[in-house]
């Protein structure tokens, strides 16, 4: 993790990873191919949509390569978007809940939206996360981690 992950302790590690999914194009991509098609009965407007589509499609493959999803042993860090990058460091001890959502083409390509609410309801939504059901399972078995017991001997 980059930028926004500079804070960590020393004998902290990312036990798992994730970052923005490849789907995040296809919304450029479908503008531009429309675009393309309407080209000669439309001219102008028609190339006005395909400028739109690929600035569209700059800012979102930027946000798809710079993003990072780290989670740690205490905290979930996550850095995404662009140009105005959002980063999160939310501590595993203060997430009152986390879960995702998949629309249908998610569930085949695999991706989806994460929603964290922390105490003092503060909500972090990331969509187009890559394996959202994974980030989600490995944060809560990490948040069980630190809500149970140490056993004595």
């Amino acid at each position: 993790m980059t930028s926004g992950s500079e804070r960590r302790i020393e004998d902290e590690r990312i036990i798992y990873a994730s970052k923005c999914h490849w789907a995040i194009l296809l919304g450029p991509i479908v503008v531009i191919i429309i675009g393309g098609l309407a080209l000669e009965s439309q001219g102008i407007h028609a190339a006005a949509l395909i400028v739109f589509g690929l600035i569209w499609g700059f800012f979102a493959h930027r946000c798809w390569r710079r993003s990072e999803i780290g989670l740690t042993r205490d905290r979930l860090l996550i850095n995404a978007g662009f140009p105005l990058p959002r980063y999160y460091d939310i501590p595993l001890d203060k997430i009152v809940h986390v879960d995702f959502f998949q629309p249908s083409l998610g569930s085949m390509l695999d991706f989806g939206k994460i929603v964290i609410v922390s105490d003092g309801g503060t909500k972090c939504v990331i969509r187009f996360v890559s394996s959202p059901g994974e980030l989600v399972s490995r944060t809560r078995q990490q948040m069980a981690t630190l809500t149970t017991p140490a056993t004595e001997n």
